[in-house]
């Protein structure tokens, strides 16, 4: 291969719930890699956090055996001092006298595919920044506040963007005051409600409640998976469609709209929805048809395995303003690279509410984008550009201030100061 290939550090797995779900969009990016411009390098996080590179790990069937996989996959650590503006991995465990030299392996771009927690909180987002190397999509503000619904309604809700009405709390603030709550909920929104972690995706812990004890009943589950809890007002008659957007702070286009289609008649779209059906190509996803026809899946395929209806049935008056609604609040929230923003749509009133953004949505919504006229291979090419941009506008700034305040004269008169 040429020595002017990038190395992509396609990031994926996680301590997370969502660890499978990230898997499946991480080895669909790799796969989506032009290999004439970059050679993937996986990096792999374990269910119990320990990292992992190697060959074996862009094998989809691989992952089949997760003890064999990671006992095969070489164990690495990120080198803080390998190079500037890349980084390295370096192999981790080798000892003793004829260990030799751990094996390295160069990044030039981290491709980040993690969904949830620390990976797509702002966690690794800040590693990234502290090793100064280039990373795909927002940054640690943009990751933590589109992670966080409270936080990113309450933003939204101050710029008189519409969202349905909410309570939220803490799990210390529930606790020895359920009926309180119970009470202040019902007085306030009434039923139906839906009930969140506040700092989850995929659908993993929503449930719909229609009286107090299944209320009461899902505020405990949720709360299995975060400290925080939001309660939001039921829209009746409930659509929802979807838009990705793709750009940064200052320059960001979307996409087409989707509307996902549920399996049954529950108003939720579960995780099981999500990923967990079958039939459909056997390939990364399954392309919009023409004319808006309904698309089939694959559990392997990620958030593209999900039936959705490409494009959404709207008016091209609601499509419009939900479209530029998305670019807006991708721009507000400072994200960058590609993200996926959720609305709520009322079918009685057709009053439309923003419901939350996936700052690294699932299999990257390159579904989205194939019909948009941007193939899987140039969203990935175009997420690269995005991050190697935005790391040398970085680098382009003042880091720094060139002056020692720890010489004998400033800290003469630190303790000056302090008397």
């Amino acid at each position: 291969m040429s020595s002017s290939l990038l190395n992509i550090g396609v990031a994926f797995g996680g301590v997370a719930p969502e660890h499978e779900v990230s898997v499946i969009s991480g080895l669909q990016a790799a796969a989506a890699l032009d290999r004439a411009r970059y050679r993937p390098v996986p990096l792999y996080v374990a269910k119990d956090g320990r990292w992992y590179t190697g060959e074996a790990l862009l094998d989809p069937a691989a992952f089949q055996n997760l003890d064999r996989l990671t006992a095969e996959a070489v164990p690495v650590f990120f080198d803080p001092a390998s190079h500037l503006g890349s980084l390295d991995l370096v192999e981790a465990g080798r000892r003793g006298l004829f260990a030799g030299r751990p094996r390295r392996f160069r990044i030039d771009v981290m491709l980040l595919g993690f969904h949830g927690g620390e990976g797509e909180n702002g966690g690794i987002q800040g590693l990234c920044e502290t090793f100064n190397v280039p990373f795909t999509g927002s940054g640690v503000f943009g990751s933590a506040l589109g992670m966080d619904k409270v936080l990113s309604k309450m933003l939204c809700r101050d710029q008189d963007i519409p969202i349905v009405d909410f309570v939220w709390f803490r799990e210390s603030e529930w606790i020895g005051h359920e009926e309180a709550w119970l009470g202040r909920i019902e007085e306030r929104l009434g039923y139906p409600v839906i009930v969140k972690p506040a700092r989850l995706g995929s659908s993993i812990g929503i449930a719909k409640a229609d009286d107090r004890a299944e209320l009461d009943a899902a505020i405990e589950e949720a709360l299995r998976y975060d400290a925080k809890v939001v309660v939001e007002h039921g829209v009746q008659q409930l659509r929802e469609v979807n838009c990705s957007v793709l750009g940064d702070p200052d320059e960001a286009q979307a996409s087409v709209l989707e509307e996902p289609v549920r399996t049954d008649d529950d108003e939720l779209l579960s995780f099981q929805d999500k990923y967990m059906r079958g039939g459909g190509s056997a390939r990364g996803g399954a392309k919009a048809a023409p004319g808006g026809a309904k698309q089939g899946g694959d559990s392997a395929q990620g958030m593209a395995s999900l039936d959705r209806i490409i494009p959404a049935p709207l008016s091209d008056e609601q499509t419009a303003e939900i479209r530029q609604l998305s670019a807006r609040i991708f721009q507000l929230f400072e994200c960058a690279g590609v993200a996926r923003l959720d609305f709520l749509i009322d079918g009685a009133t057709g009053a439309y509410y923003f419901n939350e953004i996936n700052t690294i949505p699932g299999s990257f919504s390159f579904y989205l984008w194939e019909p948009t006229g941007v193939p899987f291979d140039e969203l990935m090419h175009r997420l690269v550009e995005i991050a190697r941009r935005l790391h040398r506008q970085k680098n382009s700034r003042v880091r720094s201030f060139d002056v020692n305040l720890l010489s004998a004269q400033s800290l003469s008169g630190l303790k000056g100061a302090k008397g």
